[in-house]
């Protein structure tokens, strides 16, 4: 009687922790948006380096997931000049993700940055440098 307890209880033990880890990241990633946005390059520096140590994850592993009024953090940066947490930004990113469509609007961001005419941005400057 009590294996039939025991296995099922032991399924369920990692999907609570998986849950609480992901609830956990989700809480310390929650103020990203704002703080790319207000260009606060010190406070996106820290936040990147908790989320790693905490949770042993880098930029690009969540980029693709976080959506700031559905865009994508390094178009947030570009559309509110915020020069220096967008390079930020692109500095650590992996070139080959910079240069891939995102799946926001399945446009790379090149072609966003021409689409949009905003080519002189300095973050799109950067961003062209790197590609």
């Amino acid at each position: 009687m009590l294996k039939k307890i025991a296995i099922p209880f032991c399924a369920l033990v990692p999907m609570m922790f998986s849950a609480n880890a992901s609830a956990d990241v989700e809480t310390a990633l929650a103020n990203i948006c704002e703080i790319v946005k207000t260009d606060d390059k010190g406070e996106l520096r820290k936040k990147m380096k908790t989320v790693r140590n905490d949770y042993n994850l880098r930029l690009r592993d969540y980029y693709s997931g976080i959506t700031c009024n559905g865009t994508s953090m390094i178009k947030l940066a570009i559309q509110n000049n915020a020069v220096e947490a967008g390079t930020l930004l692109v500095k650590k990113m992996p070139k080959k993700d910079l240069a891939e469509p995102e799946v926001q609007d399945g446009k790379a961001l090149q072609a966003w940055i021409n689409e949009q005419g905003l080519a002189d941005n300095p973050i799109a400057k950067e961003l062209l440098d790197r590609i």
